[in-house]
């Protein structure tokens, strides 16, 4: 386990690889580690990070930091302590909003974003989040049909209060807003992947997107839920490289036929 101190809290994280740097931000339910598989995949090219953001996994959660401004601050920190510059960051849900929020803040290092499962409105973010949260009987017995049990566990570590008061930070947000003022602003590339059946994120407002800027882009993944990293893992990454290899056109990006096969 790597740790380092940022604020007066213990910051937990991981890293694998060598060569040029890129970010992983998890989103509410569970932790860094659900990016593992990723992370490996892509670390014979790139020098992977993933960080608990506070409130979740093993980084701290002695007091309240749980706003969207707190997390941008946190990854700002966290960046400048390892030397972490000009870094793709891959964002998933509460951490897909971070980043896209991070790269309004500081155009001058962010030049891609994935955002993953981002809820870009308010409306998006189904209710069933926030009873996982509040531990309703209900929300236990979804957790248990629809939750992969490594993201699961690390969910357990998550402190009280932290998922309801980042879910109310984010609906705080004009994400669709923020997204268009990056796309105006600099030359920073936004990837929107979505579960085509998630079932805590709708995914109609991301599937919106498509055409509206030549800078952002959304792809949908057919048989994925939340965690499309997980449920098409092979699809998902290959997706990333691609991204991550790309330099000024997004519209070559394409699910080719062969990722969609199938093994029985």
């Amino acid at each position: 386990m790597s740790a380092v101190v940022i604020d007066g809290g213990l910051v937990h994280y991981e890293a694998f690889g060598r060569g040029a740097p890129v970010l992983f931000l998890h989103g509410w339910l569970g932790s860094w580690r659900y990016w593992m598989p990723t992370m490996e995949t892509i670390s014979d090219k790139y020098r992977t990070y993933a960080l608990d953001l506070w409130g979740f996994g093993d980084s701290d959660k002695s007091k309240p930091r749980y706003e969207v401004s707190d997390y941008v601050a946190l990854v700002n920190n966290f960046t400048d302590n390892m030397g972490i510059r000009d870094a793709p960051i891959i964002g998933h849900a509460l951490g897909a909003t971070v980043a896209l929020e991070y790269a309004v803040r500081h155009p001058d290092l962010v030049k891609k974003v994935m955002a993953v499962s981002l809820p870009i409105t308010s409306d998006s973010i189904t209710r069933r989040l926030i009873d996982v949260a509040n531990n309703t009987m209900m929300a236990k017995m979804l957790w248990t049909r629809n939750i992969a049990k490594e993201v699961q566990k690390e969910a357990e570590k998550t402190g009280e209060g932290v998922i309801n008061a980042s879910v109310q930070s984010v609906a705080q947000l004009d994400v669709k807003s923020r997204m268009e003022l990056v796309a105006r602003s600099n030359d920073a590339m936004i990837l929107a992947v979505y579960g085509e059946k998630d079932d805590m994120i709708d995914p109609t407002p991301t599937r919106a997107l498509n055409g509206n800027w030549h800078n952002i882009r959304p792809i949908g993944l057919a048989e994925s839920k939340h965690f499309p990293m997980l449920d098409e893992a092979a699809k998902f990454s290959r997706l990333l490289q691609d991204f991550l290899d790309v330099e000024d056109d997004l519209s070559v990006l394409e699910l080719k036929e062969e990722w969609r096969r199938r093994t029985r």
